[in-house]
C-alpha cells in the first residue's frame, strides 16, 4: 500500500509559500544544532515534511507526546530558542510557524534571526533579526513574510517564553553561485537548487515534492504517485527549474514502485523567462505543446533510468514530465548547465 492520499496544492497560500522551497525541510537536509529546552517534544520533529499529527492516547516518560518542538513550562527568567542549519544557503522570503495541535501550550509570540557563516555559528556569530516579535495563536498556521534580500545559512527561532511549535517552514530560494557553477553539470530540478513542482494532474499518493529531493526514495510514500487512471489520457507534472539552463541528460528513478511504475514517460520543456511560477490554466494547457526534450521511453520497476541523449532545446526554465498512463516516480534528475 502507498502512503495516505495527498491534498492538492492550496490556492490560498501566500506567494512565498506557493513558490518557495522550504529551506528548513529535514527531507532536504536541514538540521537542528542547538535548543535551550525540548523536554516534552524533541526539536527535530519541528522540521519534518509531513503535516503534524495528534495521537490522543500517546504518552512518553515526560508526558503527552506531541508532534513538534515543545519546551517545559519556564520557571525562570528568559525564553527558549532553537538554532537550525538550513538545507541550503538561500534568500528567505517568509515563514510558516505552525502551532498545529498546540492549544493550551503554544508560545504567545516568536521572533526569528538569521546568520551567514561557513560551518556552523559560534559564540561570536552576528545574528540579524529578519522577523520581529510577532504574536502567535493556538493550533494555526502563521504565514509571516520577511523582507530580507540577503543569503542566509542558519536561523534562530525564539519563542516567548516557552511552549510548542509543530512545524517551522522557512520558504525561500536556494542560492546558486552562478560564477562557481558556470560550465559545470548540476541537477537543475533539485530542490536544493531551487527546483519546485508548480502543477500536476494528480498526486493522490505519496509526497510529490519529494520527487526533487536528494538521495533515493525510502519507500512508496517517498515520491510522486497518481491514482489508477480510469479515463483516457495520461498523468503529468510541471516543474520550475531552480535556474535557467540547458538540459543534457535525464534520470527517472522508479525506486520501490514495482507493481505501479509508469509504463513509459516523456519530457517537454520551454523557456518562460524568469519569475513566472504561478501557471494559469491557459499556460498549463499550452504545456502539452511545449517542445519535446525526451521522446516517449519505456520504464521498468524499481530502477534508475538514465537518458543521455535529449533534444538540444537550448535554455529552458520549465519542464513537463508525462507518465503513461499513470503510476509512481520516486526521483527526477535533470542534468544541465546554467545559461544567462
Amino acid at each position: 500500500m502507498s502512503a495516505a492520499p495527498t491534498t492538492p496544492l492550496p490556492l490560498d497560500l501566500p506567494a512565498f509559500a506557493r513558490n518557495g522551497v522550504n529551506l528548513a525541510s529535514a527531507g532536504l537536509g536541514a538540521k537542528p544544532l542547538f535548543v535551550t529546552d525540548d523536554f516534552f517534544a524533541e526539536v527535530g520533529r519541528m522540521l519534518a515534511d509531513k503535516p503534524a499529527e495528534f495521537i490522543a492516547d500517546k504518552y512518553d516518560n515526560n508526558g503527552k507526546w506531541m508532534d513538534g518542538w515543545e519546551s517545559r513550562r519556564k520557571r525562570t527568567a528568559g525564553h527558549d530558542y532553537a538554532v537550525i542549519r538550513l538545507a541550503a544557503p538561500g534568500v528567505i522570503r517568509g515563514f510558516d510557524v505552525d502551532t498545529a495541535h498546540f492549544t493550551g501550550n503554544y508560545p504567545p509570540a516568536c521572533r526569528i534571526e538569521a546568520c551567514v557563516v561557513k560551518g556552523d555559528p559560534g559564540e561570536n556569530t552576528a545574528w540579524t533579526e529578519i522577523l520581529p516579535l510577532t504574536p502567535l495563536g493556538a493550533s494555526a498556521h502563521h504565514f509571516l513574510a520577511s523582507a530580507s534580500e540577503s543569503v542566509w545559512t542558519h536561523v534562530r527561532l525564539h519563542i516567548y517564553p516557552d511552549g510548542g511549535v509543530a512545524r517551522l517552514r522557512v520558504y525561500g530560494e536556494p542560492h546558486i553561485d552562478d560564477i562557481a557553477l558556470r560550465g559545470k553539470a548540476i541537477d537543475l530540478a533539485s530542490g536544493l537548487n531551487g527546483g519546485r513542482v508548480i502543477a500536476y494532474s494528480d498526486a493522490h499518493y505519496g509526497a510529490f515534492h519529494r520527487m526533487l529531493a536528494p538521495g533515493r526514495g525510502t519507500d512508496m510514500g517517498d515520491g510522486w504517485e497518481t491514482r489508477r487512471r480510469r479515463t483516457p489520457g495520461n498523468d503529468w507534472i510541471i516543474i520550475a527549474l531552480g535556474a535557467r539552463g540547458s538540459i543534457d541528460a535525464v534520470e527517472v528513478d522508479t525506486a520501490h514502485y514495482k507493481g505501479n511504475y509508469p509504463d513509459s514517460c516523456s519530457l517537454l520543456a520551454t523557456d518562460l523567462g524568469r519569475g513566472l511560477d504561478n501557471l494559469n490554466e491557459t499556460i498549463v494547457a499550452s504545456s502539452m505543446f511545449w517542445p519535446e526534450l525526451l521522446g516517449q521511453q519505456k520504464l521498468g520497476p524499481d530502477a534508475i533510468h538514465k537518458f543521455d541523449t535529449v533534444a538540444a532545446l537550448g535554455a529552458v526554465t520549465h519542464v513537463r514530465l508525462n507518465i503513461f498512463p499513470d503510476g509512481g516516480i520516486s526521483r527526477l534528475r535533470l542534468w544541465g548547465k546554467l545559461v544567462e
